[in-house]
């Protein structure tokens, strides 16, 4: 993984009120952590009620921008957006013949959301001939229909042959979106020329929001920043579609024009953005500040750093499993009693469904994984395992609910932190060779990502309802879970490390136990 910050260029045109073209690629850039340069290709006079006009300067501006680009500068990566024309594409593949950056990723905008043609059929076959000049192509569907020389695919199953097609011949990978399909779910895989499976295929839930305009753009220009970074391309997609969901989520608090308006590219920021200098405003957001030392502290513990970078032996992994599966029925008990006290019905459906999760689907996996390593009967429970499952319970049917919640909320939130620190020391050692890497690449799973965010904004909802002391002992709770979780990693390699606790303003949060420890459940619609 790159630790120096990506220089990205963006070829493509212009958006006035800056929620596509060269506007959300440049934004895109930097909430990925890249650095944006451009070079534009037309100038497009629009707003997010539609187009109203294209002017296209002569190609041999767009030449010249180009060369003054990578002339001074060291470009890591470009994404090329809209061309527009025959001379365009071909002064853009002049330049990458003689110029190509490490990282070149396509998005062919060809064909308008309203399903019109946006390119003459020279320019078409033009598009076309430089798909090989690319490493990654990213049409929507009626678009991957065009460069496939075919209808549009009516089904998933029909895009995905699509985009195989496609990547055959012209020796490229293809990203194949589903947001265009019917339906409530929005799925995406990545596909190459050399392999009959997807290298790697994601699904969802679909976001609930009209504001959408510029989602190809910002999709591509992350993806082409993240894998300067990761090298991956199926790692650089799961985060960009995680941030993309999320900018999608929270596109309507922008209120941007009277159309389809923009994503929010930088939602993951503005929580901190909005504290500097004062205090937090949502009570997670505190609990999180708390939890900063006992966060460092999982990170530190050689079980932690064994299992990223694959130097764990496997008996401590497979002692590991065997208490986490006898964790997960106390859990799952502690999920069902915290959704029998919930306020409302949604809240209800989101624990119980992670309880029938958790007992079921995620023990499975667990017992599965043991049976092939051939232990068939479990170890008694440890001690780290009998108290931190007691503390649950104790503290779902007891406590007041809000205590509840937060006393589970590690095993949400932490988990993911961690799990993003876990495949950071994957990839750092190297993937392909890994032990884990199956096991790694769970924590990755976007249904729990979306669950990680429904359980911190139930929190934030009961915290502002509570009395200061309540609020405080939500506290005590969240750092008690935290201390617990930090000690569950510890036990296989330091059980002299477990029994210690957090006392009052503890460090906070460990993470949460091996990977499908948690229900993998969907937010509330």
């Amino acid at each position: 993984m790159s630790a120096r910050v990506p220089r990205v260029l963006a070829v493509a045109g212009t958006d006035p009120t800056g929620g596509a073209g060269q506007h959300a690629d440049l934004k895109s850039i930097a909430a990925m952590g890249g650095y944006g340069m451009s070079a534009v290709t037309a100038v497009v006079v629009q707003n997010t009620l539609g187009v109203r006009s294209v002017h296209v300067p002569p190609a041999e501006v767009l030449t010249a921008q180009l060369e003054a680009v990578s002339d001074d500068v060291v470009v890591d990566a470009v994404k090329i957006g809209m061309l527009g024309s025959v001379p365009v594409i071909e002064a853009v593949a002049r330049w990458l013949a003689e110029h190509r950056p490490p990282v070149v990723v396509l998005d062919p905008v060809m064909v308008a959301t309203s399903g019109g043609r946006l390119l003459e059929p020279d320019a078409e076959d033009a598009l076309r001939a430089v798909l090989g000049l690319a490493d990654l192509v990213t049409p929507n569907l009626q678009e991957l229909a065009v460069l496939a020389g075919e209808d549009p695919a009516p089904s998933w199953t029909a895009a995905l042959a699509q985009g195989h097609r496609v990547a055959r011949t012209h020796d490229v990978l293809v990203l194949v979106k589903g947001g265009h399909l019917a339906g409530d779910r929005t799925p995406d895989a990545l596909v190459g020329p050399g392999s009959p499976e997807p290298l790697v295929a994601l699904d969802g839930a679909r976001v609930p929001t009209a504001n959408s305009h510029g989602t190809g753009c910002s999709l591509s220009s992350a993806l082409a920043t993240l894998q300067v970074r990761h090298g991956d391309w199926p790692t650089s997609l799961r985060i960009a579609r995680e941030w993309l969901r999320g900018a999608l989520a929270e596109a309507d608090g922008l209120e941007v024009g009277g159309g389809s308006g923009p994503v929010h590219h930088f939602h993951h920021v503005q929580d901190a953005l909005a504290s500097w200098g004062t205090a937090p405003e949502r009570f997670s957001d505190e609990l999180w500040a708390d939890s900063a030392g006992v966060r460092r502290q999982i990170e530190e513990l050689e079980f932690v750093r064994r299992l990223g970078d694959g130097r764990l032996a496997p008996e401590p992994f497979l002692a590991y499993l065997d208490q986490d599966l006898q964790y997960l029925e106390h859990y799952g008990r502690a999920l069902a009693q915290l959704a029998a006290r919930a306020p409302d019905e949604a809240s209800r459906r989101f624990f119980a469904a992670g309880s029938v999760s958790c007992t079921e689907t995620e023990a499975e996996l667990h017992r599965a994984r043991l049976r092939q390593a051939g232990r068939e009967r479990p170890a008694a429970a440890g001690p780290t395992t009998r108290r931190y499952t007691a503390f649950l319970l104790a503290a779902t049917a007891a406590e007041p609910y809000p205590v509840g919640l937060a006393a589970v909320l590690p095993c949400y939130w932490v988990y993911a932190e961690v799990g993003r620190h876990l495949q950071g020391l994957a990839e750092a050692a190297g993937h392909a060779e890994h032990p884990y890497a199956d096991w790694l690449a769970t924590y990755a799973d976007e249904g729990f990502q979306e669950a990680t965010r429904t359980a911190r904004r139930l929190l934030d909802e009961a915290a502002r309802e509570a009395s200061p002391a309540l609020r405080e002992r939500m506290r005590e709770a969240f750092l008690e879970a935290c201390a617990l979780e930090r000690d569950f990693f510890a036990a296989p390699l330091e059980p002299t490390l477990a029994g210690t606790a957090a006392g009052p303003g503890g460090q906070g949060c460990a993470g949460a136990g091996a990977a499908g420890r948690l229900p993998r459940v969907g937010a509330i619609e």
